[in-house]
């Protein structure tokens, strides 16, 4: 009777626990359409509190002193997306085109506005769960050479102690590095609501580094690539440090809560968190725009939350200047009269700017 109790308890322990035990997969993660509100508290100072299971993290008192909307957009629709064929889905933020693959292991960045990496980072691991650690090693994202036209060849000896007497090329090399661990679990509690949540603490480390090829003109032999002199090129490392709050809540698809830290996980200051309400700040938003129908025929409409003057550009597929015109609020342009193919839209008010790729048939 004794073991059998002890059995019960047991039995209740596991099934408890495994309810306050979450998995964040691809399918709990933003997917192309979804439009992400993230406001930024930049006062408080929040700690992160600490590791470990059945945690709560209160961050109930955050103030929504600015708003970033983050839209997750196909990539054939947007302005490079012929340059990064892999990516399956691209975000939209502060401007920035971020080329994405999505998939059941994990996001990895392919590329940034038009400049494809060399290789796939890894921004999250997937699936979440805890405890979990991962780590990425030294991948090179960045592997530019350039001809050589500025410096002179005396460099050459000083790089290469005498063996080699001119410069050839120039290489410029990014190198990233990531760890990820999620070290604790429970219930988050942010001004949209309570959540179950895992903690995430990531750590981000770009190292850039140049190179000089240089070559032997007297036998040849030592010709080849040498570390760059370091006054001209010095070795730049910088590494971000921060702490992601992610659930499995299908109302979420995105961090609760994104706290910079130091190395020694104090706040840096400010702190990003969801927010499903963007009434209350209006000043700091993308701007947001409707472009219909594409493919298009006849006629584009384009309609704005603009209330003030917005400046639009359509361009051809080469970037080439078609049409400029401004309108408030909503407009039309004439599309039977184009050829077919490929166009932007380019719309600019304030400040914010809107890019669309649209097709004319």
């Amino acid at each position: 009777m004794i073991k059998k109790k002890l059995f019960s308890i047991v039995l209740v322990f596991l099934v408890c626990d495994s309810f306050s035990q979450i998995t964040v997969t691809d399918n709990d993660i933003f997917n192309v359409g979804d439009d992400i509100y993230e406001a930024l508290d930049t006062i408080s100072n929040i700690q992160i509190g600490s590791a470990g299971a059945n945690q709560t993290w209160d961050f109930s008192s955050l103030q929504k002193h600015e708003l970033n909307i983050i839209e997750h957009i196909d990539p054939a629709y947007t302005q490079y997306g012929s340059l990064h064929p892999t990516s399956n889905l691209c975000t939209l933020d502060d401007d920035q085109n971020v080329y994405v693959i999505k998939s059941s292991t994990g996001i990895e960045v392919v590329g940034i506005d038009n400049q494809p990496l060399l290789n796939p980072i890894l921004a999250l691991p997937l699936p979440l769960t805890f405890p979990m650690q991962f780590s990425t090693g030294n991948v090179v994202g960045i592997d530019q050479i350039e001809e050589n036209v500025f410096l002179p060849d005396s460099l050459a000896l000083l790089a290469t102690l005498g063996l080699a007497h001119t410069i050839d090329s120039i290489n410029i090399q990014v190198t990233f590095e990531s760890s990820f661990t999620v070290d604790a679990y429970g219930e988050v509690i942010i001004p949209m609501g309570t959540f179950s949540a895992l903690r995430l603490y990531v750590t981000n480390t770009n190292t850039q580094m140049g190179y000089i090829y240089c070559t032997d003109t007297v036998f040849g032999a030592n010709s080849g690539w040498y570390p760059a002199p370091q006054q001209l090129f010095p070795t730049q490392t910088e590494t971000d440090y921060f702490y992601q709050w992610w659930s499995n809540d299908p109302t979420v698809k995105f961090t609760l809560v994104n706290i910079f830290v130091d190395e020694f996980g104090n706040n840096l200051g400010g702190i990003q968190f969801l927010s499903n309400n963007i009434t209350s700040v209006n000043d700091n938003l993308s701007l947001q725009a409707k472009v219909f129908p594409i493919p298009a025929s006849n006629i584009l409409s384009i309609k704005t939350n603009e209330g003030s003057c917005t400046n639009l550009e359509l361009l051809d597929n080469n970037g080439r200047l078609i049409l400029e015109s401004q309108f408030v609020g909503a407009t039309s342009i004439p599309t039977d009269h184009l050829e077919k193919g490929v166009y932007f839209i380019k719309l600019n008010a304030n400040d914010r700017q809107f890019i669309r790729k649209i097709v004319v048939e």
